[in-house]
């Protein structure tokens, strides 16, 4: 009953946010504020008060903490004699979100950047250049903390999963997955 109750839910967000391009399983939350081109697959999750603007893509499994913004680039600024609110703006650039992304509460997503599968962003960074599968970054502007995983078996093996057919989401607890 509990799913059920979910994917009305999550079917009546699409509707009233009128998400064409968005999965029937993606999980939108209060008060945000989405561009109607927004793309996202299965199993997303998008936090209260997020505002996307548009282009962005965003790959399955991945998770949008509350208050995230996905902005910037949309005004020109460099035109002598010309106020920057007549200036016009620049072809949008796409931004995309990989597979399995965790991006962190208040981030800012930058416009044209590339998050790559399995990243995580931390809480509060400013993200203006792209970053790789499985790195952890955050800070102002974005750099590289560490990797997500410890070994490179352990990434490929997590990069496999996402590469795989998309499969009904299940909880589990550490003590779930086995570490060989």
């Amino acid at each position: 009953m509990r799913d059920f109750l979910r994917s009305l839910r999550c079917r009546i967000y699409l509707f009233l946010y009128k998400l064409k391009y968005a999965h029937k399983s993606v999980y939108i939350a209060k008060n945000c504020s989405i561009a109607k081109d927004f793309i996202a697959d299965e199993y997303v999750y998008v936090g209260t008060g997020c505002r996307i603007g548009p282009g962005v893509s965003i790959g399955a499994y991945s998770m949008i903490a509350p208050g995230v913004n996905f902005t910037g680039d949309d005004h020109l600024f460099d035109k002598p004699g010309v106020p920057i609110i007549f200036s016009g703006r620049p072809v949008m650039r796409k931004t995309i979100l990989g597979k399995d992304v965790w991006i962190g509460t208040n981030a800012i997503i930058m416009s044209g950047v590339t998050i790559g599968n399995g990243a995580i962003i931390a809480a509060g960074a400013i993200v203006n250049s792209d970053v790789k599968e499985c790195e952890i970054h955050g800070g102002v502007p974005n750099k590289k903390i560490k990797d997500r995983f410890s070994s490179k078996l352990d990434k490929q093996m997590h990069l496999k999963i996402l590469n795989s057919p998309v499969k009904k989401g299940e909880f589990c607890s550490a003590k779930d997955i086995s570490v060989n």
